[in-house]
Parts: structure tokens; C-alpha cells; sequence
């Protein structure tokens, strides 16, 4: 651990006693995991088709059921992603927290069914759908939701003639990710999309021909503090934390969701749960 590590964990964690257990605490742990915040993105490009003009994307991720997020929490996110209307919904993993421990109550399929978007949903395994014996019964969970798996592969959206695609590896920590079959047989002059469970994986999706990058994983930081940022990523999301980044010269647009639930502490402070609403936009009208 270099120096500037040190200083900064050092102090993080003084900062994070001091505020989490004074006048915080209640905040942390009762209103900001609860306060979703909404974040609009526009994508442009010149590869999109104009027959793709103003569609819209929602990605939620990170969702962590089980740990200290219920199935009544779920229900409300839900009924909030199908007021936004979107032509696609994206899942970027971790589905519940702990997959072999979870009540697997048959409500969490019908709520996730209830999710609608015209042009289909889709998903990809993170860590926690593979860990504790995970794999199997998320990946049927989500068949009933009427979600897609894409694990290592790729589906065209297709509107009349025009086309973009949306390619998704599987966990890079815990599964065995291949970008290369991901984009098996693709088009790399349409506009695509890459689902990707950790966010540092842009650093090597960004010499592909991939336009967007889309991640969750990180939390945000789940705990941010003013001029320190975050106190702690998990593996694989150390570069890129929160937010949006641009790489290899803007080839790549990578967006890193904070996402939904909580995992090892029940704290969110200064990082608020959040929803990404991206509208594509064509220059070709």
C-alpha cells in the first residue's frame, strides 16, 4: 500500500467512526438507502439509426435482495422503472446478496415479470449470482422474469431495418468472461452496447468495437466523504467508480451505475441508489 492509500484509508475510516456513529448513523442507514436518484444520460452517436432516435434504456443493477432490500422495496422500483417507459430494461447483476442463504420466495419472479419494456429485457450474472451456488437458481428466477441472459453472447435490436446491438459477458471474478465470443459474428459498424458486471473490464472492452460500456459492481463506494471520495471498491472496480468515463481516446463511453441495494454494511452516504435512463439519440434525421 503506497502512501497516499495509506493517508487516505486512514483518514477515511476516522471520518467514517466519527460521522457513522454521531448524528449519520440514523441517516446512513433509514433515509439515504431509500432516496433513488434518477440519472439521465444521452447517447450519441452517428452510428445510430434514426429509427432509434429517442430510444430509451434503464439499467438497474446491484439490487442485493435479502440484504436489508425487500421484496416490497423491489416492488416499488418496478412500478418506478415502468413509469419511465422504457423500450429496454438492463440488469447488470446481483440479483440477491447471498444466493444460498436466500428464502427464494416466488414473489421475486412475478415481481420482476412485472417489468415491461417493448424491445424485450435483458441481464448478465455479477459476482453474487455465482457465488454460494448461486448460478443455477438465479439464472432460472430470471427465465421466469422473462429476462435474457447474455453470457459471453450478443442479440441485434432491430427497429424496421435499422439495428444496434447489445452484447454482455459473464462475471469476470467468478465466471469466465469472453469478450471475443460476446461479439462473435457483430456488426462492428452498429451502434453497440456492452453489459459488463465489473467496470474495470472497460480497460479492455475499450480496444473492441464497443461504443458504451455499461457496470454497476461498485456501489459508488456505497460510503463517499467530500474531498475523499469513496472509502472502499470490492476488486475490479478500483479505476472506475462512479459515474462516467471516457476511454482510448472517447472510442469507449463506460457508465458505472452506483446501484440499488447495499452489501457487507446497510450505509449509503453521499451515494445514493440510483437508476441510469439513457435516450439515443441519431444525427441522422
Amino acid at each position: 500500500m503506497n502512501r497516499r492509500t495509506f493517508l487516505k484509508n486512514s483518514l477515511g475510516s476516522l471520518l467514517a467512526f466519527v460521522g457513522i456513529s454521531g448524528g449519520t448513523y440514523y441517516y446512513s442507514r433509514n433515509i439515504e438507502p431509500s432516496l433513488l436518484k434518477i440519472t439521465e444520460e444521452t447517447l450519441f452517436s452517428p452510428k445510430i439509426h434514426a429509427a432509434f432516435h429517442d430510444f430509451k434504456i434503464i439499467q438497474f443493477s446491484d439490487t442485493h435482495v435479502g440484504f436489508h432490500f425487500s421484496l416490497n422495496q423491489l416492488e416499488e422500483l418496478a412500478t418506478k422503472i415502468n413509469s419511465l417507459n422504457p423500450d429496454i430494461i438492463v440488469f447488470t447483476g446481483d440479483l440477491v446478496d447471498e444466493p444460498n442463504n436466500y428464502n427464494w420466495d416466488p414473489r421475486l419472479a412475478k415481481i420482476l415479470q412485472s417489468l415491461e419494456a417493448n424491445q424485450g429485457k435483458y441481464w448478465i450474472y455479477g459476482n453474487h449470482d455465482h457465488g454460494g451456488y448461486g448460478t443455477d437458481i438465479v439464472r432460472e428466477v430470471m427465465e421466469q422474469s422473462q429476462f435474457h441472459l447474455l453470457q459471453n453472447s450478443n442479440v441485434p435490436i432491430t427497429i424496421d431495418d435499422a439495428q444496434i446491438t447489445l452484447a454482455g459477458i459473464d462475471d469476470v471474478m467468478l465466471g469466465v468472461p469472453d469478450l471475443d465470443e460476446a461479439l462473435h459474428d457483430t456488426d462492428p459498424e452498429l451502434f453497440t452496447i456492452l453489459l459488463a458486471h465489473e467496470p474495470d473490464y472497460a480497460d479492455k472492452a475499450s480496444h473492441y468495437p464497443i461504443d458504451v460500456q455499461m457496470s454497476g459492481h461498485s456501489h459508488g463506494g456505497q460510503v463517499r466523504f467530500p474531498f475523499i471520495g469513496d472509502l472502499y471498491t470490492p476488486a475490479f472496480a478500483e479505476n472506475y467508480v462512479q459515474g462516467k468515463y471516457s476511454l482510448n481516446n472517447e472510442q469507449l463511453t463506460l457508465y458505472v451505475n452506483s446501484g440499488i441495494g447495499t452489501t457487507r454494511l446497510p450505509y449509503r452516504f453521499l451515494c445514493k441508489p440510483e437508476l441510469h435512463v439513457y435516450t439515443l439519440q441519431s444525427k441522422k434525421l
